[in-house]
């Protein structure tokens, strides 16, 4: 069960300042809790507090680090259901993949424990002429300062965490906006922090309205901003974000190609497609969005992942065998509901469901989709997928690329050619062959390109934003 209220975590500290955030059953409805919400003298103050718990985070030695981290291993363990039954109601999230994000949770701080006391640097040969015999070069990386997170709604937990542990590993301080349609997970992460022995200040997880949280982008004491949500807010953010550095994980569209070499296997392969393109409701940037299947198994595949997509059941994500729950909120479910009416008006052909109830929507298949239709040039993030067929390699590359955004792509062939030579060709982050697009290892270089977003996260990626390397120069 949720409880009545939660604090907010300002200079490691829980605040219970008011409860003017009400955080809703996604599936219900319903008020579920009420969480304290911060304001810009808040922030403010999160912001000062981090500031000045720099220093002290600086001499932090890298064996406190990951004593820190490995303490939430520790408790996320034994609250492993508490946080998994959270998400499965502030985000609507079915509980079985509730669990899944609260072990990819774990494992991520898992993996920022390990980084933390792998923190190198280098020696470097400066004597490369006559004028530089007798010097020699160090370098090492040292944290950034402090740094500003906003996580979205639709991983809660690990998003989160994939600002929070690193920075821990890094020795920087950090306020934390989560997303205000789901707080919860974040503040839990913080009750575990605020265990720990991280020094004064060196945390503040501050949940807020976007209206209110101009700090978080403009204030010039931050030197670094992670943000991972939509494009528009994203870029938006980079705008004004002044002299910081910035670090965008945005939307996609992604794609997946499935060769005319996957007949012997196509009842795995569509088991993959399915899972990637309606995982949590197709709430996420990596969901499966287009399918481009080779015309020798197009309407084999058609037919099966059709069948297959029908079998799926929706409703209450408290069910253990529910695995389509609702959309974030009526709102966004309405918004897609529209996107498929427009290309089914346009001449698509809608292959089953679609169809709409409050937040809840059925997955829904489509072929013969337009591709200016908003519904595939855009990011559907819900559950819905389009099929088309092709016949020549070269071109369904180039179909995966007809796109302004580049997160990442999937293949499905046993030909290591047509893998290289998508490696080379398609303009995404990454590349996932044998598998679908949607999938993601936590220590993975993971981040895009176009307007998929700027840098990369991977705890050992996310550190390298979150130091900076130093220089010594020594001369005999």
């Amino acid at each position: 069960m949720l409880a009545a209220r939660y604090p907010y975590y300002l200079a490691s500290k829980p605040v219970a300042a008011n409860t003017g955030l009400e955080v809703t059953d996604k599936y219900t409805g319903k008020v579920a809790t009420r969480v304290a919400l911060a304001d810009a003298a808040a922030i403010d103050a999160g912001i000062a507090a981090a500031v000045a718990a720099q220093e002290a985070l600086r001499r932090f030695a890298p064996y406190q680090r990951q004593a820190v981290l490995e303490h939430c291993v520790k408790r996320f363990r034994e609250r492993a259901e508490e946080m998994a039954l959270a998400l499965c109601v502030e985000a609507g999230k079915p509980i079985r993949d509730s669990r899944g994000e609260v072990s990819r949770l774990i494992d991520t701080f898992k993996v920022a424990a390990e980084e933390s006391v792998r923190i190198d640097g280098s020696v470097i040969n400066l004597e490369i002429s006559a004028r530089a015999r007798g010097y020699r070069g160090f370098s090492r990386r040292v944290p950034i300062g402090p740094c500003s997170f906003i996580s979205p709604f639709n991983f809660p937990l690990n998003l989160a965490a994939h600002k929070v542990a690193p920075a821990i590993a890094a020795g920087c301080p950090f306020v934390l906006k989560p997303a205000s349609r789901t707080p919860i997970g974040a503040l839990i992460i913080g009750e575990v922090l605020a265990e720990t022995d991280l020094p004064q200040g060196a945390f503040s997880i501050l949940p807020a309205h976007r209206d209110g949280a101009d700090l978080f982008t403009t204030d010039e004491r931050f030197k670094l901003l992670s943000f991972t949500g939509s494009p528009a807010v994203g870029w938006d953010l980079k705008a004004r974000a002044g002299k910081k550095k910035v670090v965008l994980e945005l939307g996609g569209n992604a794609a997946c190609i499935v060769d005319a070499d996957q007949r012997e296997r196509l009842d795995f392969v569509i088991e993959r497609l399915v899972f990637g393109a309606f995982y949590q409701s197709g709430q996420s940037c990596i969901s499966v969005q287009r399918i481009l299947a080779h015309a020798d198994i197009y309407d084999e595949l058609r037919e099966r992942l059709v069948a297959k997509v029908e079998t799926l059941k929706s409703g209450d994500p408290r069910e253990e065998d529910t695995f389509i729950g609702p959309m974030i909120d009526e709102r966004e479910a309405q918004r897609l509901e529209g996107w498929i009416k427009e290309a089914a008006g346009a001449g698509a052909r809608l292959l089953c469901g679609g169809a709409r109830q409050g937040a809840m929507l059925q997955p829904a298949v489509l072929e013969n989709v337009d591709p200016a239709q908003k519904v595939s040039c855009q990011e559907a993030f819900g559950p819905v997928v389009l099929l088309q067929r092709y016949t020549d390699f070269e071109a369904a590359l180039a179909e995966v690329n007809h796109s302004d955004f580049g997160l990442q792509a999937g293949l499905f062939s046993f030909d290591t050619r047509k893998a290289l030579r998508a490696w080379d060709v398609l303009e995404v982050g990454g590349v996932i062959v044998g598998d679908v697009p949607s999938f993601r290892v936590d220590n993975m270089p993971y981040g895009g390109v176009k307007d998929s977003g700027l840098g990369r996260e991977g705890i050992r990626y996310a550190i390298e934003d979150m130091t900076e390397l130093r220089l010594l120069v020594l001369r005999d």
